[in-house]
């Protein structure tokens, strides 16, 4: 896994008593609460709220390494590691504070869609080039596909 000082955007998050389910950790759901709460400060830093463009969870999925209890601060990464011709690949990653170690990973397919019609449509170059120098800032390079 990559440092955290390797991913262009990183939300930190309280552990609430309530993220926590009847067998005392956090819940599996909570978990997807809080990598969209890293990919919304994502497309907050590309402006994406103001394009012409929505984008959607195409599939998602995520990998429990280490249980997590309450209290917690997480640091939730988020990057863009594909970009495709009409949407990318986000991954992210769960760093415990009280644990001191990686809790979870996980990645996302976004796709771009038209506002209007929400039928998928190209990734904006101004969207595009910002995802490139924004992952370049913090030293990844984004495999592109045309």
């Amino acid at each position: 896994m990559k440092e955290l000082n390797q991913h262009p955007v990183i939300h930190e998050q309280a552990v609430a008593w309530g993220d926590m389910d009847a067998f005392g950790h956090v819940n599996n759901v909570l978990y997807y609460r809080y990598i969209e709460s890293a990919r919304i400060k994502y497309m907050d830093i590309l402006d994406f709220f103001a394009a012409e463009v929505y984008t959607v969870v195409a599939s998602n999925q995520c990998k429990y390494l280490k249980p997590v209890f309450y209290p917690d601060t997480l640091k939730i990464t988020a990057s863009i590691e594909e970009i495709r011709t009409s949407g990318f690949k986000m991954t992210y990653q769960i760093w415990s504070t009280t644990q001191n170690t990686w809790v979870a990973s996980a990645e996302a397919i976004m796709v771009v869609v038209d506002k209007n019609t929400l039928k998928k449509q190209a990734i904006p170059n101004n969207i595009k080039n910002k995802i490139i120098e924004l992952e370049t800032v913090a030293g990844n390079t984004p495999t592109i596909f045309n």
